[in-house]
């Protein structure tokens, strides 16, 4: 009897032991499940946050891939007052240095035909010449080498917004990238276009142009710097010739200082764009908690006088959608008061001092405002 009873005390204990177990774990899933729900939501509105980042990090993106796009010298692009060495194997003859003259071409004895060099590389001109001299019956079974011994330096331009302006004394086959990093990058308030102007050359004389050379037009090409920099397509990243322009366009910047979570100033894509104060506001992070949403200002200069003029604007019937979201201009300055300063930072000196003592600039990193 006894022993019955010891088994079904330890029975009873057994099923109470299995009871608390699957209680505990139960309040311990709930509070796991408690716990992640806040870092869920943190994760759901960082991914919904503006992915910003500021000129330098930009840069620093720009020389990192001119880097792994950079041309090998072996794809040198031969071009006009280019000095090269052809050996033609066994050959004395044919073997000398030519400059390639200013139409491209290059003159070798023997070869009823000027050859056009320009535009190929060392490799496709040796093929070339060793084509020719087999088809014309000079060689029978020709072994050409060609070395660039000079190159002739082809300047192109950058201006505009990049932290140094240059004439970049390309030497060899150039890119887009590579010509952008020489120049140390983009300034804080370019575009986010970069323009790529070439000139259109000559048109080879004819009859139906009295036996002249026609200038063509000068050509464009437009390149946005969110596909030169995020889509790794290397048909952005173009090849430069001699003469081109690359031009990176200023574009405006608004500023969100006072109290809010990430004060500074937000570059647009260009002068055309329209940012309003609900836009300024989510890239500037919000308002803290402090913050007087209802005395906001905007600080406009007059393109009159060149004075600056107050607008008030009502923050927090903007973000309940129930007065109106002004749009602002390049140059703007979005004030919001703090309430727990000693006192509000909306007199115009004040502002402007906090400009004068540096305010970051941030960039969009990819897409648009």
């Amino acid at each position: 009897m006894l022993s019955e009873r010891v088994c079904s005390f330890r029975k009873r204990a057994g099923r109470a032991a299995l009871v608390v177990l699957a209680l505990s774990l139960a309040v311990a899933s709930g509070r796991s499940q408690r716990a992640q729900q806040p870092s869920d939501q943190s994760a759901a509105s960082a991914s919904s946050a503006p992915q910003l980042e500021t000129a330098d990090a930009t840069n620093a993106r720009i020389i990192q891939l001119a880097q792994a796009a950079a041309v090998r010298p072996g794809d040198y692009v031969i071009g006009d007052g280019d000095l090269l060495d052809i050996q033609v194997f066994e050959v004395p003859e044919l073997s000398r240095a030519i400059r390639v003259n200013q139409s491209g071409s290059i003159a070798l004895p023997l070869v009823p035909t000027k050859i056009h060099a320009e535009g190929l590389t060392a490799f496709q001109l040796q093929d070339k010449l060793a084509e020719l001299l087999q088809v014309n019956g000079l060689v029978s079974n020709p072994q050409v080498t060609v070395d660039v011994k000079e190159q002739h330096s082809q300047p192109i331009t950058v201006i505009g917004a990049v932290k140094n302006p240059m004439v970049f004394e390309a030497v060899r086959s150039t890119t887009l990238l590579e010509v952008l990093s020489s120049a140390g990058g983009i300034a804080p308030d370019a575009g986010n276009v970069v323009l790529v102007t070439r000139n259109g050359g000559a048109t080879a004389p004819t009859a139906t142009n009295g036996g002249g050379a026609e200038a063509n037009p000068p050509e464009t090409f437009t390149i946005n710097l969110d596909d030169l920099l995020n889509t790794g397509d290397s048909r952005f990243n173009i090849p430069l010739e001699g003469g081109d322009v690359v031009s990176v366009p200023r574009a405006g910047i608004v500023y969100v200082v006072g109290a809010v979570l990430r004060p500074g100033g937000f570059v647009m894509e260009n002068d055309h764009q329209q940012v309003t104060t609900l836009k300024a506001l989510s890239l500037a992070g919000g308002m803290t908690s402090t913050a007087k949403s209802t005395r906001a200002i905007i600080l406009r200069t007059n393109t009159v006088t060149g004075e600056k003029e107050k607008l008030p604007v009502d923050l927090k019937k903007v973000v309940d959608l129930k007065g109106p979201d002004i749009a602002l201009l390049p140059n703007d300055i979005l004030v919001v008061p703090d309430s727990a300063g000693k006192r509000a930072l909306d007199k115009t000196g004040e502002v402007m001092l906090s400009l004068g003592s540096g305010v970051a600039l941030y960039r969009l990193g990819t897409g648009g405002l």
